[in-house]
């Protein structure tokens, strides 16, 4: 598990991706690590919805 400041960065990380537009699968972190939740939540506070834009899927939570 990461420190507190290892979550927020993996959050800011993610939302940066999402901003850039960035596919979701372009995370740095393993499946099942509490860094790649953080940066998948970043991600998609960031990441507008519409139709354009695919959910993020299940494999890669």
């Amino acid at each position: 598990m990461g420190s507190r400041g290892d979550l927020v960065r993996a959050i800011n990380a993610g939302a940066e991706a999402g901003r850039n537009g960035d596919p979701v699968t372009s995370c740095p972190f393993p499946a099942g690590d509490l860094l790649r939740s953080a940066w998948v939540r970043g991600y998609a506070k960031a990441r507008p919805l519409g139709e354009k834009h695919a959910p993020v899927p299940n494999s890669v939570l």
